[in-house]
């Protein structure tokens, strides 16, 4: 019974480690050009919290450094540490171009 307790166990972890690993954007998303949609490929990011983001990003501008995403309702520490391998804050598209 506990063989079979380990079996589970180890499979669920496994299960979830592929899960998260497969919720990891194959590029850096940049914070200054994603979408709702784009933003909600990075771990623990929900729609509520992508649309956060770009309506922070509307509301101040274009982000100057990574760190600045803890400004936003729903990220702190712990997430952000999480979330800044897979950030980049390249210069914003200007309109029209």
């Amino acid at each position: 019974m506990l063989k079979a307790f380990q079996s589970l166990a180890l499979v669920l972890a496994l299960g979830f480690s592929v899960a998260a690993a497969e919720r990891a954007p194959q590029r850096p998303v940049n914070l200054n050009t994603a979408t709702v949609t784009e933003l909600m490929q990075l771990p623990k990011v929900g729609a509520k919290t992508a649309e956060r983001i770009v309506a922070f990003r509307k509301q101040h501008g274009a982000f100057r450094r990574a760190e600045e995403l803890m400004n936003v309702k729903g990220i702190g520490e712990k997430n952000f540490a999480k979330l800044k391998p897979f950030l980049s804050v390249g210069a914003p598209v200007a309109p029209g171009k």
